[in-house]
């Protein structure tokens, strides 16, 4: 997957789960924002949907053929009278069952049903494109999901989807009898059947491959800047776990807005890693020496960036940055217009859909089982969760007005 790309569209999804169990597990970064579909933006980037794929080959190219002049027909002699033969039974149309696969997913949930039914969108767009196999969906019910679970599993899927919520995660995870990927976080401690997989957004691996970045870079000496939110929060232990764990040193971690202590810190640093919103972020940049190289996460990626942006270096999903790539192209756009926080859930749809299809036909290996998904390059770890590597790309602000 190419590793630069130009900024056009994109924003975050706060996962905030981990930092308050008693909060919903999928949260918009302004906390206010509905999940709801929103109007078009005037605003927003024009992304029409590619028209579906064709059921059938396309006809090839006619291909010039010089004319031949046929041999004048040659008289056949008349038929022999034979023994009628017996009839031959017609040959049967392949009847091949479409792979099944098992989806659990809170769509009655008052909290969780409408972040559920995007990820429905994404899955359902996913299977009518590829046309691979037939989605099963059971509501994801925390009272009796081990039951629901085993029904499901009887009635013939090959995998599982979901659940979506870590209360769910928790509640099946012993009884994990068929390949299951789950679309969230598994907790480390939880006793959990190998079978058991995890797909999810967590901001904290963004942070762990920004760190890589800036590494490759040559980036020596970064400077955290950091704010009291709790999604900032996360990122910026995530950014300092992952710095230590790599060189043993615990990089230099500022709060905004700065104090009598920017002076130094910024004197010392070679880069600055900044874990802001974007408004935040206009405010910090106008602050910084032009000629320090500053990074972020997919939290600035917006449709309509700010000039004073311009030259951050930021990672984000193929689906907002790589438009016309084959894998991304390939899947239809949501027919209603969401808000870029919602629209995430309906590509890791489309990704959960093709990693189901993945595991029920081979043994999901650690390491061996990848796909280049619109959410990212996705590999599984050694901890059973897939990973993700998201494409670079530099803040480049809309020079149209747009």
């Amino acid at each position: 997957m190419q590793k630069l790309a130009p900024l056009m569209v994109g924003a975050l999804v706060a996962w905030l789960n981990m930092a308050h169990a008693q909060e919903p597990d999928y949260i918009i970064q302004s906390n206010a924002a509905p999940l709801n579909p929103l109007s078009v933006s005037p605003l927003a980037q024009p992304r029409p949907a590619p028209a579906p794929p064709p059921t059938s080959a396309p006809p090839a190219a006619p291909v010039s053929v010089p004319q031949v002049v046929p041999p004048a027909p040659v008289p056949t002699p008349a038929p022999v009278p034979q023994a009628a033969s017996a009839p031959q039974p017609m040959p049967l149309a392949s009847s091949k069952p479409k792979l099944k696969i098992g989806v659990l997913l809170p769509t009655g949930s008052a909290t969780f049903g409408e972040a559920a039914q995007v990820v429905r969108d994404g899955m359902d767009a996913a299977a009518a494109t590829d046309g691979q196999a037939e989605l099963v969906y059971v509501d994801e019910q925390t009272r009796d999901l081990v039951a629901r679970y085993r029904a499901l599993v009887a009635s013939g899927v090959r995998v599982v989807v979901g659940p979506l919520t870590r209360p769910g995660i928790a509640a099946i995870a012993k009884d994990v009898s068929v390949p299951t990927l789950a679309l969230n976080a598994v907790d480390p401690a939880l006793k959990a059947s190998p079978r058991l997989l995890s797909l999810s957004l967590i901001v904290e691996g963004e942070a762990r491959q920004v760190v890589r970045i800036m590494q490759e870079d040559g980036r020596g000496k970064p400077l955290v800047v950091s704010t009291a939110d709790p999604l900032s929060r996360r990122l910026t232990q995530a950014f300092v776990d992952e710095w230590q764990k790599r060189t043993g040193v615990t990089p230099s971690v500022l709060d905004w807005p700065f104090d009598a202590a920017m002076t130094g810190a910024l004197a010392q640093a070679d880069a600055v890693f900044i874990a802001m919103t974007p408004h935040e972020a206009s405010a910090l940049k106008a602050a910084l020496p032009a000629t320090l190289s500053v990074y972020a996460t997919s939290q600035l990626d917006t449709r309509k960036p700010d000039a004073s942006l311009a030259g951050i270096r930021f990672i984000d999903m193929p689906w907002f940055l790589m438009p016309g790539q084959e894998q991304v192209k390939h899947y239809p756009r949501p027919s209603a217009a969401l808000t870029m926080q919602t629209e995430r859930l309906y590509a890791l749809g489309i990704d959960a859909y093709r990693l189901a299809v993945l595991m029920a036909n081979g043994k999901p290996a650690p390491g061996t089982l990848k796909l280049s998904g619109v959410t990212g390059d996705l590999m599984l770890g050694h901890d059973r969760q897939f990973e993700r590597t998201l494409p670079l790309a530099v803040m480049m602000p809309d020079n149209n007005g747009q």
